[in-house]
């Protein structure tokens, strides 16, 4: 295994961990982490929605590195080797 693909292993499970920890963060009807995160943080009216809005940024962001990642691993990574 060369070193490309432990780099890519590296990212890999960085990718998965952040976008399962981004995932549970997004509010469902009003339950979810990410309110309890924001009442703390702000009151109600302001931010919620410029941090919702960052959250679905991060989470997109991390999805496609874990998507890109998975891709760039099939084709690179040695046939036969765990």
């Amino acid at each position: 295994m060369g070193v490309l693909n432990v780099i890519l292993l590296i990212i890999l499970a960085i990718s998965a961990i952040l976008t399962i920890i981004l995932i549970l963060m997004h509010s469902g009807k009003g339950t979810g982490v990410s309110d309890m995160i924001a009442a703390s943080m702000y009151n109600s009216t302001a931010g919620s929605g410029i941090w919702e809005k960052n959250l679905d940024r991060l989470t997109v962001i991390t999805a496609v590195i874990f998507g890109i990642t998975i891709c760039i691993m099939a084709l690179t990574f040695p046939q036969g080797v765990i």
